[in-house]
């Protein structure tokens, strides 16, 4: 994206948007083969099912009691992901 301030021409690229978000830009890695962490995210909110609906992580957001520290960014993340 690129902005006008007064005579200056700024960019926001991927670049910039890594830079603050720490997220990285490249190639996909395959998760299918990961081993489930014991008592993750995944097990604590969703018991450990293979498929879980947009709407039951927009629910576990909205009701805001989380189990760990930073439980509630890792799940933002993942609701900003879908």
């Amino acid at each position: 994206m690129r902005f006008l301030l007064g005579r200056h021409s700024v960019r926001f690229s991927k670049v910039e948007f890594s830079l603050i978000t720490r997220l990285k830009f490249g190639e996909l890695l395959d998760t299918s083969t990961y081993d489930m962490v014991e008592n993750g995210i995944h097990q604590r909110y969703f018991e450990g099912r293979d498929k879980v609906e947009y709407a039951e992580l927009k629910a576990v957001l909205q009701i805001g009691v989380f189990s760990e520290q930073y439980d509630a960014v890792k799940l933002c993340l993942l609701y900003m992901l879908n």
